[in-house]
């Protein structure tokens, strides 16, 4: 049987390009996003290129009734090998200046969306002894930052919960994985919609979507459970997980002050 992996957010992106890694890898793919014309052209040039299926299913992981469809589709399928909870957004501003509705659609797209088609994913791979699921967060699930409040801790909470499930799949010797996968600015639409001025961060500092999918998929044959893509990523990280928090926040504060957004 061939292995099927679902991606959500596979629209563009990072997404997109786990898409286009899977099919080069000759996986099936159930490919998920809102914007139906996107994942049509995504299943034409997937299925000629590598000969493989690719279903569209269009989706606002925001909406209970499209995360139900979703979620039956992951626990429906037998040979679900793969599951990637990609979909997600960045905004900008003050938590309690930004527009509650996009706060809790955020809450909805990176916590709840990724528990329950998590939970409708392992059900079945931890029976079948074989899967993974692959949850994209951020190096901004480490910290906090100014003007991203409810990004960073929605981030936060996706680390500890891979970690968590990392813990409780080794504990009955499952050889299911998990990966928590951690890039920092990845040249893709994301940043654009999120308000961001690209011109404002280094060039050295923007790695391309398919250099993020290909060190995850590298991560995830070697079995780590977190991949932060990037030797500058994985530098900062390492020094921000081991700094005092009280250091930190000070840090932040003054960052905050000198760009006079305080």
């Amino acid at each position: 049987m061939i292995g099927l992996a679902l991606i959500t957010g596979a629209s563009s992106g990072i997404g997109a390009a786990f898409a286009a890694a899977l099919a080069e890898r000759k996986y099936d793919l159930v490919v998920v996003a809102r914007r139906r014309d996107r994942l049509q052209e995504l299943k034409q040039s997937l299925e000629q290129k590598h000969g493989v299926t690719v279903e569209p299913l269009a989706a606002d992981l925001t909406r209970d009734e499209d995360l139900a469809r979703v979620e039956e589709r992951v626990a429906s399928a037998a040979n679900l090998e793969l599951l990637i909870n990609n979909a997600g957004f960045g905004s900008r501003g003050k938590f309690f200046e930004t527009d509650r509705a996009g706060q809790d659609q955020m809450h909805r797209l990176h916590v709840l969306a990724t528990m329950r088609l998590t939970h409708a994913a392992l059900a079945g791979m931890v029976a079948r002894r074989k899967g993974a699921v692959i949850n994209v967060s951020s190096v901004a699930g480490f910290w906090q930052a100014h003007g991203n409040v409810s990004y960073c801790a929605t981030k936060c909470w996706m680390n500890s919960f891979t970690e968590g499930l990392a813990l409780e799949l080794a504990g009955v010797r499952s050889p299911v994985k998990v990966q928590a996968l951690c890039p920092g600015y990845t040249r893709s639409e994301f940043h654009a919609a999120a308000g961001l001025n690209r011109d404002r961060i280094g060039a050295g500092m923007w790695m391309s979507a398919e250099e993020v999918v290909a060190e995850s998929l590298r991560g995830l044959d070697q079995g780590k459970t977190f991949v932060i893509p990037g030797w500058r990523y994985k530098a900062a990280t390492f020094l921000l997980k081991h700094m005092p928090r009280v250091v930190l926040r000070g840090a932040a504060l003054r960052q905050q002050r000198r760009l006079g957004r305080v």
